[in-house]
């Protein structure tokens, strides 16, 4: 019998693309040295300065040459880009926002996706860029039972679970029959039911907007370290040995965190999650000689 195809949704459109590119090339040299069945359905993230953005602000600028070959990269590996336009504080007026505009432009063709989170944007995104799926983001927090099915009874094309109910067997059991339309994170680094973290994201939200690159949030977390082990003993974490029991009740939508964290901790979660364990140290190997700057 065939295996279950799995979908796996990886971090750092832009920030990370050297990785992504060089590790979607691996898989295609090497597919016996990754999980069988494991399949790359997006690459997560913004283009610097994009005011849409959310859930991790991102500063500065890019060309649109450069966004056109970026786009281009991950489409001609058959990998839709899917941007994070989860900014919590977005209004009417920023709807016109001509940065984000053309980003959507450049990659309306059918294939890229949203993630969102705010009403006027995707009012706004179903009007004019009709040919977008959507995503329904975790930054909108939806953690009880009714709220998740209401989410999932909308026209989305995913609903991301909220990191907290990873493991809560009594919504998982009632979101079966619609398991096939979540996406889960796996590797969530930050604290388990933080009361701050809508907090958070409306200050990350609010810093893009106003591109004040100078003040941080004051965050409970900041002094844990950021690197994949750590996360590893976080409540949430889903680790390989349980992936089996969610794609065996048709959870088939994996998420892996990492935008704004280190590369290493992105690299980490790829060798773990999506590679064989006796091949880990060959494809980090392969890796790290094509991009050692990145990874001195």
């Amino acid at each position: 019998m065939k295996k279950k195809e799995v979908y796996w949704h990886l971090p750092g459109l832009c920030s990370l693309r050297y990785l992504n590119i060089v590790f979607f090339g691996l898989m295609k040299q090497y597919p016996d040295k990754f999980r069988e069945g494991y399949k790359i359905a997006s690459v997560y993230g913004t283009f610097p300065g994009a005011i849409w953005n959310g859930g991790r602000s991102v500063f500065g600028k890019i060309s649109e040459t450069d966004i056109e070959k970026i786009i281009k990269a991950y489409n001609d590996n058959g990998v839709p880009v899917r941007f994070t336009w989860t900014n919590s504080l977005l209004e009417e007026k920023h709807m016109k926002d001509a940065f984000c505009n053309k980003i959507m432009e450049l990659a309306d063709n059918g294939f890229n996706q949203v993630l969102v989170n705010r009403e006027c944007l995707e009012t706004y995104i179903r009007k004019n860029y009709p040919n977008y799926p959507m995503i329904s983001s975790t930054t909108k927090r939806v953690t009880d039972l009714e709220g998740i099915k209401e989410e999932l009874e909308k026209d989305y094309h995913l609903v991301v679970l909220d990191y907290d109910l990873n493991h809560n067997e009594e919504v998982l059991k009632a979101l079966e029959p619609y398991a096939g339309k979540l996406e889960i994170l796996v590797n969530e680094i930050c604290y388990p039911h933080c009361p701050m973290r809508k907090m958070h994201y409306r200050d990350e939200s609010r810093a893009q907007l106003e591109n004040d690159t100078k003040s941080f949030f004051e965050c409970p977390n900041k002094s844990t370290p950021r690197v994949f082990e750590e996360c590893k003993k976080r409540p949430a974490f889903i680790s390989n040995e349980e992936i089996g029991s969610y794609i065996e009740r048709g959870y088939v939508n994996f998420k892996i965190v990492g935008r704004g964290l280190p590369p290493q901790f992105a690299l980490d979660s790829y060798l773990y999650f999506l590679v064989k364990d006796e091949e880990r140290a060959f494809i980090e190997k392969q890796i790290k000689t094509v991009l050692r700057p990145i990874f001195q």
